[in-house]
């Protein structure tokens, strides 16, 4: 299988993305990284299995533009509706200005995280994606999704406690907000391709714990048929 990942920006470096997924992958895969949202082309996306997304907005860590063109959100939409394979992880689902494109094929759009905090991410049901997988807890940015496609087929949840006081939320969300439960994993279709998006991911434990491990190991075998 060959995948490409796209990753890193201010929040999340290269550097920590490639820490944390290096030992998740199987020794028969080869792993493509890289920075650059240019190679996001449909002649570049041909020579690939699947497509790892795990980058937010901005080009790179000292460029804020945003890198999701028209061109490369209209071939990543070709990719998968000819039948490519498409893991959306964390940073992945941030988006910003004239990418509705992007959002409506990973079918949401982050929206909010309070402070780092104690996350559990359990499964909802069966399906090949969790197979195997038990409900987990690390310390982590409990991402705050809106689901945007009505074939979305949610089967994480995650959950974190209330932080602060709810009375001040409004005016310092950061740090204070009430006990929340969000989709933290589901999947989708687009055309003859699949889509699968996992929140968790924000710090390298994350990354590393066993149970997300298999999350991603199972998620990827998902998406390219291989399950």
């Amino acid at each position: 299988m060959r995948i490409l990942v796209l990753c890193g920006d201010y929040w999340h470096p290269k550097e920590g993305v490639v820490a944390g997924l290096t030992p998740i992958f199987k020794s028969e895969w080869h792993v493509d990284f890289t920075e650059d949202a240019t190679e996001i082309t449909a002649e570049k996306l041909a020579d690939y299995d699947s497509v790892i997304i795990t980058k937010a907005d901005e080009i790179a860590p000292d460029n804020y533009k945003v890198w999701k063109t028209a061109e490369n959100q209209a071939a990543l939409v070709d990719y998968v509706a000819a039948g490519g394979g498409l893991l959306v992880l964390h940073a992945g689902t941030v988006s910003g200005e004239g990418t509705a494109v992007y959002d409506q094929l990973v079918g949401c759009r982050f929206k909010y995280h309070p402070r780092d905090s104690a996350v559990t991410v359990a499964p909802l049901k069966p399906h090949p994606i969790t197979a195997g997988v038990a409900p987990f807890t690390e310390i982590d940015e409990h991402y705050w999704i809106d689901v945007l496609q009505d074939d979305v087929d949610v089967i994480f949840a995650s959950s974190s406690p209330a932080q602060g006081m709810l009375e001040k939320m409004e005016t310092e969300p950061y740090d204070n907000c009430p006990t929340t439960v969000y989709p933290s994993g589901y999947t989708r279709t687009q055309g003859k391709g699949r889509v699968c998006v996992l929140t968790p991911g924000h710090l390298l434990p994350v990354w590393h714990h066993e149970e997300y491990q298999k999350t991603i190991r199972n998620a990827m075998d998902w998406v390219t048929f291989t399950t």
